[in-house]
């Protein structure tokens, strides 16, 4: 397929109606709601979601990353304090996240501020990890320039000979949590007359209100 054939490269999207009756009160629990239907319709890698980030002059950045918790205060990931997003959330600690559910006609949209997780949270979660993506996570400097694939190779391998069994977790190296201000909840419809609830936090909590598709 070439790029003239693009215009007419459309899914029509049908999905049971969303209703504002049908929401939870607040997104965490809706959201909660929506993660287990994916689960349900074997969606390959559900936690899987964008994360954009901006610098502080606002160049934007974004990539797929692995969530790894959610509860009322927020959407946790790990990664690099020293990669690209880990310096852009340094600079501006604020953050987009998008779960594109497409085979079900879905995605949650959040935004919201970013914070650091404790070193003992992370340290705690690096200790769960496979032991070959504990040693990767030392042996990698993420988004940093490397020479060749045998310079990645000869790093992991010191490092594997230098801890054989158990790796601290490294100073570099955490998770995040996205605090939320906004979350909505998109279902595909037909016509593109798409569902877009959304919740957004205001001072006596949350409030629900459908957006034009």
């Amino acid at each position: 397929m070439d790029a003239t054939s693009l215009p007419g490269l459309r899914t029509s999207y049908e999905g049971r109606p969303l209703l504002e009756s049908d929401m939870a009160a607040d997104p965490i629990s809706q959201f909660a709601f929506w993660f287990q239907e994916a689960l349900a319709a074997g969606l390959p890698e559900p936690n899987a979601m964008v994360l954009a980030t901006a610098s502080a002059g606002g160049r934007p950045s974004a990539r797929t990353v692995l969530l790894k918790g959610y509860d009322e205060r927020g959407f946790v990931f790990y990664t690099n304090y020293e990669s690209r997003k880990g310096r852009d959330l340094t600079e501006n600690p604020r953050a987009s996240l998008l779960f594109p559910w497409h085979p079900i006609r879905r995605q949650v949209r959040v935004e919201g501020s970013v914070v650091r997780l404790s070193h003992a949270e992370s340290a705690d979660y690096y200790a769960s990890r496979p032991y070959g993506s504990r040693i990767g996570a030392w042996a990698s400097r993420q988004s940093a320039v490397v020479h060749s694939r045998e310079q990645l190779d000869e790093r992991y391998e010191e490092l594997a000979a230098r801890w054989p069994e158990d790796p601290p977790a490294p100073d570099f190296w955490g998770g995040y949590r996205v605090v939320p201000t906004e979350v909505e909840f998109w279902q595909g419809q037909l016509d593109r007359m798409h569902d877009r609830l959304r919740y957004r936090l205001t001072h006596p909590g949350w409030v629900l209100e459908r957006l034009a598709p």
